[in-house]
């Protein structure tokens, strides 16, 4: 690898949102929004510290990804910032450092349970792309992170402090008629902080579970974008992406159309690319398949929100899609 010239400040822009994946941040977002959703409150002052967090850990988890991948890279993807010289290694290296920091410290902000699972979350990053990446629990790995990360909203949404009952979703019960919680004056500790009950980690768990999934599917077929060559494994993940997509769409009447509506444009965003890379499983076609796999993450935390009644919610995360698509023409989110 040789030192490349210098170069202009955008060009040198451009080479950064190529090496930390721009255009797969607005996928990142919605898994704050989606935890929150889960808990039966609004967003609030926790959950924007939440997707603070999740964008930077997600942006140090493509530096680091790519400083441990350069050798490999150098082989089957010479044109990538780091083996072309346009960003160094030790560059890369700090990014992930100094970006990880960074997402740990907005993450403290929402409260010390909003750490832990941030911290969680942090060492699956570094452990996937260190030691993980290239052993068969890689899939694993990358779900548990994607998880991870949902559940973070939802403990940094529980975290904050919330001071009257309009906090909380207007067709969600008070708090009194809610189970485990008391009457009036006693659902809060200290901190004035909705406390958590085993109902509210059950309602994230499932989502969570449905992220974890589509994740596991995403990342088993990116094991062969270099290469392709496989269609067992795309023809799966378009399997699973049916299966969570009727799930999804099966709303109680007083939900509206909106889960239903997110559930088909999750199943219409990742099931085509998955479809051609199982007929043609060539290196060009199973890129594809991954980059819409990562897409279609924006529509499944919509549907994941709508299903738990923040049609708000579920319609801003959708927002994100067309931005995510345009911009995913000019730097490739794989």
């Amino acid at each position: 690898m040789g030192t490349a010239p210098r170069r202009g400040s955008r060009a040198r822009l451009r080479d950064w949102a190529e090496l930390l994946r721009f255009s797969a941040l607005f996928t990142v977002p919605g898994d704050a929004l989606a935890g929150a959703a889960a808990t039966g409150l609004r967003p609030n002052r926790g959950t924007a510290y939440a997707a603070c967090a999740s964008l930077l850990l997600y942006q140090a988890g493509m530096a680091l990804n790519d400083w441990a991948d350069r050798d490999e890279d150098a082989l089957d993807r010479p044109h990538r910032p780091v083996p072309s010289g346009r960003i160094s290694p030790t560059a890369a290296l700090a990014a992930a450092g100094l970006l990880t920091a960074a997402g740990l410290t907005s993450a403290a902000r929402a409260g010390r349970p909003a750490l832990a699972v941030a911290t969680a979350l942090t060492a699956t990053v570094w452990a996937y792309d260190l030691r993980l990446k290239h052993t068969p629990a890689a899939p694993a790995a990358m779900a548990a992170a994607r998880s991870l990360d949902l559940l973070l909203g939802a403990t940094a949404t529980l975290s904050a402090p919330t001071t009257t009952p309009t906090a909380r979703r207007a067709a969600d019960p008070p708090p009194s008629a809610m189970p485990g919680r008391r009457g009036r004056g006693h659902g809060k500790g200290r901190s004035g902080a909705a406390p958590a009950t085993p109902g509210t980690a059950l309602r994230a768990a499932a989502p969570a579970a449905a992220l974890a999934a589509h994740t596991y599917a995403v990342t088993a077929v990116s094991r062969h974008e270099a290469h392709g060559g496989s269609t067992l494994t795309p023809l799966a993940a378009l399997g699973l992406t049916a299966t969570l997509g009727l799930l999804l769409s099966r709303t109680r009447t007083t939900a509206g159309p909106v889960p239903a509506l997110s559930a088909a444009a999750y199943v219409r965003t990742a099931a085509g690319p998955f479809l051609h890379a199982a007929l043609n499983p060539s290196p060009p076609l199973t890129q594809r398949a991954v980059g819409g796999g990562i897409r279609a993450m924006i529509p499944l935390q919509a549907a994941l929100a709508a299903r738990s009644g923040a049609t708000g919610t579920a319609l801003a995360v959708l927002g994100l899609a067309p931005a995510a698509r345009a911009l995913a023409r000019k730097v490739s989110p794989t």
